[in-house]
């Protein structure tokens, strides 16, 4: 291995039947079982074999295209609750959304499966990003992106009091004395914000990790700050390894104003790989799933992310010009820049620019051998573009059990990779560091927010 002594890291990231918006459409996708259980179970066990730091879910509140994609998507933490019981290391995390939720409710459940899963347990925290979320949730529009943020803040600050508002050892137990819990070590906690207030403790004791690994997936300039300021993974997409480490340096550079240190952030940018024991197999492979896009679909999902209609443009041309897509979107203001990116980088059609979309979401996709991947891999950690992977199946569960039978293995090789865990917790397994309980040494004032213990 190069200069870097840690080893990379890797979460397997698991949407729908994968990650390729139609790979569902192939004969080996799992599209029947991603209802059942037992998908998610075996999925769980191949990554737990193959030694993965954690796996990833995703979670939309909202189905759209059900007709002709799947759709739909059970609860994760109810979900990976269930598949605490059948794993023994695997970090468990899952997406749940600040702007649809209560921070009392998200703290007790993520506090719960902490226990549940003896320390396993990691949050992805979202904001969310569409007017149709909101219509579930009985709003008109989805809450503008700079806004998300900053209720964002304001309900991580208000869980993590919550998950210090009892310390370590707080249960005594004690028959004798009649004294469940001692009641030193419990804080009421007295929160009233601009968007959420609390008043209370939490009603389940602090947890194995002190609380979930908190990981974001922003990359816009108030997700990098939100990052920099909570954020112990960040989950990101880079199509190059130039914009992968400008990335990386701009946002570790940012953890000294919150006084943290450089190793409290663990940065992983999603990785979708096509694999084969050849360079034309794994063309091959890419070739037929690309057929599986229809080109009204392509054109669709482009037009919805960079809100422009571009129906009535012919599909083997370039984009037009669209006034400042970026600056339109309310959604994920980062992965727009990044469309347009590439689109200006390849030359894209409209239609190529559709299906690479559709094909990875944004995220890098690789195609190629075993080792080429290692080696692109290796390239990017020892380099710093990254700090690990998650790994984005396009289609599930065949192209997981690839990735761990025969890449994971090349990894190991190389000293690149754990052999084995040495760690029974999340933290254990990314080399985080367990919180204190910091939030009642002191009284803290927030802008617009006070907070009394």
């Amino acid at each position: 291995m190069g200069t870097r002594q840690e080893q990379l890291h890797l979460g397997a990231f698991i949407y729908y039947t994968g990650h390729h918006h139609y790979g569902w459409r192939r004969s080996d996708s799992g599209a029947e079982q991603i209802f059942d259980y037992k998908f998610y179970r075996s999925i769980a066990q191949t990554a737990e074999r193959g030694k993965f730091d954690m796996m990833f879910l995703a979670d939309l509140l909202y189905v759209m295209g059900a007709d002709q994609s799947a759709a739909g998507m059970l609860d994760p933490l109810t979900l990976l609750s269930a598949l605490a019981t059948d794993t023994a290391k695997l970090g468990l995390t899952a997406t749940v959304s600040t702007t649809y939720n209560e921070p009392y409710n998200v703290a007790r459940k993520f506090a719960t499966l902490d226990h549940i899963s003896e320390g396993r347990a990691g949050w992805n925290i979202v904001t969310s990003q569409l007017d149709v979320e909101a219509n579930n949730y009985g709003r008109t529009e989805h809450p503008e992106h700079g806004l998300r943020y900053k209720m964002a803040r304001e309900f991580v600050e208000v869980a993590t009091l919550l998950w210090d508002s009892w310390e370590d050892q707080s249960l005594i137990v004690d028959r004798q004395a009649g004294l469940f819990a001692d009641p030193s070590k419990l804080k009421e906690v007295s929160y009233k914000g601009q968007w959420y207030s609390t008043q209370g403790t939490i009603n389940v004791p602090r947890s194995p990790q002190g609380y979930p690994v908190l990981i974001q997936a922003g990359s816009s300039e108030p997700g990098q700050d939100f990052a920099a300021n909570y954020g112990e993974v960040i989950f990101t997409a880079q199509q190059s390894l130039n914009a992968a480490k400008e990335f990386y340096n701009n946002v570790k550079s940012k953890l000294a104003l919150y006084g943290r240190e450089q190793g409290s952030m663990k940065i992983m940018p999603g990785l979708s790989p096509i694999l084969g024991k050849t360079e034309q197999e794994a063309q091959r492979k890419y070739q037929e799933l690309q057929e599986l896009i229809p080109p009204a679909a392509a054109v669709g999902m482009l037009s919805g992310m960079l809100k422009f209609d571009l129906s009535e443009y012919p599909v083997e041309g370039q984009l037009p010009d669209i006034p400042d897509p970026v600056e339109a979107s309310n959604g994920m203001k980062s992965r727009v820049q990044l469309i347009m990116d590439m689109a200006r980088k390849d030359k894209l059609s409209i239609l190529e620019l559709g299906r690479r979309l559709i094909g990875a979401r944004g995220h890098m996709q690789f195609v190629g051998t075993y080792e080429q991947l290692a080696d692109l891999m290796q390239q990017w950690f020892e380099e710093y573009g990254c700090d690990g992977f998650n790994i984005m199946p396009p289609v599930l569960p065949g192209d997981l059990n690839e990735f761990v039978d025969y890449v994971v293995p090349i990894l190991q090789a190389r000293g690149l990779f754990r052999m084995d865990y040495t760690g029974s917790t999340l933290r254990d397994h990314l080399g985080l560091d367990r919180p204190g309980i910091s939030h009642f040494q002191k009284e803290k004032t927030l802008d617009k927010t006070s907070i009394t213990i």
